[in-house]
């Protein structure tokens, strides 16, 4: 070919005679549909075809076979593809036509080799670049065979061909530079990836903590453990590894850290004077500490109280709080006071506040427009700026897509505080009357506590005193610490507080200090001094010989002085000024890799000082055992800094602990826990229905067949204590042993339930009077010489019936807190009954210690036939009275509710049964006597009355009302228990609950000396008594 062209095939058959010329035949194809859109499919894009004529006209252009490349007439896509032209001349034109091919559009006989070679040339030019040219994808390898393309040529480009690698190596290094140019703006339905990058996944965690406030380590929490919505707080209960004796370790002989900073901070300003007599009506002294204690009032201890409505004691209590005095100062009369409180409690603890401090003009907080808080910025989910029609289209559309619509003026701000309070709610009360001001410092401050004897080891590792600064007095800085320099007094007592904070190191264990001791300190920025590993706080005997031995006991003896109490945390403005001026990780992380020698210490910057408060937290104080075991360290911050000394406490090896390590402290220090072990007040009440209605939802969740009868093991109530119905049954006993009238015991049951009773019904109460529960801790010990050297020293009476029926008469319907201690086997479960045992079981164990005790019989259960009959009134529901009347009947009832029990031969043997003590043989006659007696007049109409009014009996539970909670089994109860469990301090079962005064006063005067305190524990699921020892610690 002239020019050199690449030759091409054509899909003629050409043929050559003698003259020269080339003549080219053809046939048209007939394809399917299918192949002829596949055609039309490859086709679309390839060049234009040309058109030739006829002979005839070939010849009259004085051509000799066809027209030259230059007036060739292009026919361009595809939807002029295979049509024919529009021009006046009828010629061949290029795909297949259908039908047969018309005369006037033959192909023609002889064309030129050299027109129809150039003609072709352009075709070839077109072909090859189409086919250096990929199609679809962009890739390389899109170039190759099908069946030479891998996977991984994607990203190693030693796979491609060596031809291709230059071209592979090209394109990736373009997509890199691509990746770095700017990003395009989002579009308004943002995608998950979108709302997973910072800036919006700030704005959702400051969305999700309107409604539920989050701690400053939530984060850190919900990746590690178990995350519960309690108290409008979301706070981990537990983590999601084992740790549960790793934990008891820890408290025992390292370290637990525990997030409290959902307790509630209330901060009173004011006169001491005035503050004490208004505060004095809210406490009382038989219960201990008041806020006019002297070593807690200079803000030298950290007290704990129990809180009453005002003059209510010791009716409507609050529950407990723990209160923190700041220390006189010189230049003002003014004193401070902190009280830190459950959130449970915050809600009744302010409106008595108020109330007795005549506090009620609410001081508006300023709203400022650019706000360094990001909690004074309004939420979109506030109502006064809520639009009724976009929330609409928010619920139609998606949930959370106009989620940051408010904030995209400004830059996302991280919620510190309180996020679901509006920015115009009060926080401030004053008093037109008096110079008192109340603040609500909620979340405002930062406390977290460590247990364990080696809590100091770690706060010294972790804590670095602050070093003083070197500033100009004629210039004012902008940071709290420089300005606290400039004072010489301030620089003298920071000296003293260093010194003492280094004596720490000497001790060898918290619980050598004084309780409630407090030390004001100034420390560094903690990330400063971050150890590369993890590694564990531990007792170093080298820094104890370095201490001064006469400073360390000092220390021990007298605890931290007043002054040395004093802290900079304090202020509201040294507060706002540290959370406003930290140092972010970011500006940290830049510091660092701008050092010369990669992981030496940073220079503390000037705003890198913190003021923190250091509260010791006593341990066990009360009883003989493990005295001084749980104590630890209060660590107090400014709101903001929680992440930045977290991390580095976690650093030095401490166990985290949630919810449920608090409660299992609690435990095993023998202490009520709050709101748990608190029935007598609106928190614990509140908390006793939350958990019964939670119990019994479980125990619903699984089948019938699965579900314990507790009907027939005696259990009336397995998932709440009636304790208003268990004082009220013992003080009917009381008042019928005064006057010598037997009282049945069923009958005092269905006195209760007809509500025939002739005293005035008022709450039970707990006794709380230190008097009162030493008295009563001696009289349930065992005689001994310990006894006797106690109750000289105590000056405590005899127990007799005449103290007795005194202290019933003043503390009559009161519940006393117990410790119970299993003597062999058995495990305490929740709400297991602590009963009375009878002389024959005390002779048992006096047989034999290890005994496993008696057993109650099993009782048959009277709601079958209530639930038979249901069933059969929904099938056959012909002649209802006839079946009531039958159901009715005495004979009936007598059999369905009648307990069975065991036929014992011996006579004696059932009226020892029939009798638990001697003393109370009129009190509590036989169960099924009772029965038979007072059984027809009150009993089945009563129960089965509301069955049919309910109609929602469930199998195994006894409907309300309940009858007898005291005489219903075969031993008289005392009471129940709140916390019960293995207990890995004492190594065997050990339960934590409540019992009746009255009850327990019946049963140490009727037990022998030797063996007082002696009860019987049955688990709600089991028919088995277990020995077991009772302990009232004071």
């Amino acid at each position: 070919l002239d020019g050199g062209e690449a030759a091409c095939f054509v899909p003629f058959v050409v043929e050559t005679d003698k003259s020269g010329c080339v003549s080219v035949t053809g046939s048209a194809l007939k394809m399917s549909g299918a192949k002829d859109r596949m055609r039309h499919k490859k086709m679309k894009n390839q060049p234009s075809n040309v058109t030739y004529y006829t002979s005839q006209e070939c010849c009259n252009s004085g051509g000799a076979g066809g027209r030259s490349y230059d007036s060739v007439q292009n026919v361009r896509g595809p939807s002029q593809y295979g049509r024919p032209q529009q021009s006046g001349h009828s010629g061949w034109v290029r795909g297949r036509q259908d039908g047969e091919i018309p005369i006037d559009q033959a192909l023609p006989k002889y064309i030129t080799a050299s027109h129809f070679a150039k003609a072709r040339a352009a075709e070839v030019d077109v072909m090859l670049r189409a086919v250096s040219k990929t199609s679809g994808s962009c890739h390389v390898f899109g170039a190759l065979p099908k069946h030479m393309r891998r996977r991984a040529m994607s990203h190693n480009t030693k796979r491609l061909p060596w031809r291709l690698r230059e071209l592979a190596h090209r394109m990736l290094e373009k997509s890199q530079q691509a990746g770095q140019k700017e990003k395009k703006e989002q579009s308004k339905t943002k995608s998950r990836r979108a709302r997973r990058r910072h800036g919006n996944l700030l704005l959702e965690f400051n969305r999700r903590q309107k409604k539920n406030k989050w701690l400053e380590t939530h984060i850190w929490h919900a990746k590690r453990f178990h995350m519960v919505k309690r108290w409008g707080y979301c706070l981990g209960d537990r983590p999601t590894y084992k740790c549960y004796r790793a934990s008891y370790r820890a408290m025992s002989t390292g370290c637990l850290l525990q997030d409290l900073s959902y307790y509630c901070c209330v901060e009173l300003q004011g006169p001491e004077e005035q503050l004490l007599s208004a505060l004095s009506r809210l406490t009382s002294k038989e219960t201990g500490l008041t806020f006019a204690a002297s070593l807690c009032v200079t803000g030298q201890r950290e007290g704990s109280i129990l809180l009453h409505k005002p003059d209510q004691y010791p009716h409507q209590l609050m529950g407990p709080a723990h209160f923190l005095w700041r220390p006189r100062s010189a230049e003002s009369t003014h004193r401070q006071l902190w009280i830190w409180a459950h959130p449970t409690l915050k809600q009744d603890l302010l409106p008595v506040l108020q109330a007795v401090c005549q506090c009620f003009e609410e001081v508006t907080p300023a709203v400022e427009e650019n706000s360094l808080k990001p909690q004074v910025e309004p939420g979109p989910t506030a109502p006064a700026f809520s639009d009724p029609c976009s929330e609409t289209q928010r619920q139609g559309k998606r949930k959370r897509k106009n989620m940051g619509d408010d904030n995209d003026h400004r830059p996302a701000k991280k919620i510190l505080g309180d996020g679901t309070r509006s920015p115009i709610t009060p926080v401030s009360w004053k008093s037109s009357k008096t110079d008192i001001v109340i603040n609500d410092l909620s979340m405002e401050v930062v406390r977290y506590r460590l247990i364990g004897p080696l809590s100091h080891a770690v706060l010294t590792e972790t804590l670095l005193p602050a070093t003083i600064s070197k500033v100009d007095t004629k210039v004012t800085s902008p940071f709290w610490w420089p300005e606290q320099c400039k004072n010489k007094n301030s620089m003298s007592l920071h000296q003293q507080q260093a010194d003492i904070f280094q004596v720490l190191r000497g001790l060898h264990s918290t619980s050598e200090l004084p309780a409630g001791c407090v030390l004001g300190l100034a420390v560094e920025d903690p990330r400063l001094t971050l150890p590369k590993k993890q590694g564990k706080a531990t007792f170093d005997l080298q820094e104890t010989q370095g201490v001064d031995e006469v400073r360390r006991r000092d220390l021990t003896l007298r605890g931290v002085p007043a002054p040395c109490a004093q802290s900079a945390l304090w202020d509201r403005s040294v507060r706002e000024n540290v959370t406003n001026h930290k140092i972010s990780e970011q500006d940290l992380n830049k510091m660092k890799a701008e050092l010369l020698v990669p992981g030496s210490r940073l220079v503390t910057p000037l705003e890198g000082r913190v003021p923190i408060l250091l509260v010791h937290q006593a341990g066990k104080q009360q009883g003989e055992e493990r005295n001084g075991w749980g104590s630890g360290w209060d660590l107090l911050l400014p709101k903001g800094w929680g992440m930045a000394f977290w991390v580095p406490l976690v650093y030095r090896g401490v166990r985290v602990g949630g919810l449920q390590m608090s409660l299992k402290h609690s435990q095993n220090k023998g202490m009520p826990h709050f709101p748990h072990d608190f029935p007598d007040c609106p928190a614990g009440a509140h908390f006793q229905k939350q958990q019964e209605v939670e119990l019994l939802e479980k125990f619903k969740r699984r089948p019938p067949s699965k579900r314990t009868n507790y009907i027939k093991h005696g259990c009336l109530a397995p998932f709440r204590s009636p304790w208003q119905q268990l004082v009220e049954e013992w003080e009917m006993i009381k008042h019928d042993s005064e006057n010598g009238e037997p009282q049945p015991a069923k009958t005092e049951g269905a006195i209760s339930l007809a509500g025939d009773n002739t005293f005035p019904t008022s709450d039970f109460i707990v006794l709380r009077s230190r008097k009162i529960l030493r008295q009563m801790s001696i009289w349930c010990r065992p005689f001994s010489a310990r006894t006797q050297r106690l109750t000289r020293a105590f000056s405590t009476p005899l127990l007799n019936l005449e103290v007795s029926k005194k202290l019933q008469a003043q503390w009559g319907r009161c519940l006393v807190w117990v410790r119970v201690c299993v003597l062999g086997k058995g495990l305490p479960a929740l709400h297991a009954m602590l009963c009375v045992p009878t002389t024959e079981d005390l002779q048992q164990v006096h047989r034999e210690p290890q005994c496993s005790g008696p057993e109650e019989p099993r009782h048959r259960d009277h709601t079958q036939h209530l639930l038979k009959k249901t069933k059969r009134f929904k099938t056959t529901p012909e002649c209802p009275t006839c079946t009531k009347e039958k159901d009715q009947s005495p004979s009936a009832v007598k059999e369905e509710f009648i307990p069975t029990t065991k036929k014992e031969p011996n006579s004696d043997t059932k009226e020892q049964l029939s009798n638990p003590i001697p003393s109370l043989m009129s009190a509590h006659p036989d169960t099924s006597t009772a029965v038979d007696k007072d059984l027809n007049s009150k009993l089945p109409q009563t129960v089965i009355g509301s069955a049919d009014s309910s109609g929602g009996l469930v199998r195994g539970l006894w409907p309300e009302p309940l009858p007898s909670v005291s005489s219903h089994c075969s031993r008289v109860t005392l009471g129940w228990v709140t916390q019960g469990d293995f207990s890995l301090a004492t190594g065997g079962g050990e339960a934590l609950g409540f019992v009746s005064l009255t009850g327990l006063l019946h049963m140490l005067l009727s037990q022998p000396a030797d063996q007082r305190g002696t009860v019987l524990l049955r688990n709600p699921s089991s028919l088995q008594y277990r020995f077991a020892r009772l302990y009232v610690e004071a």
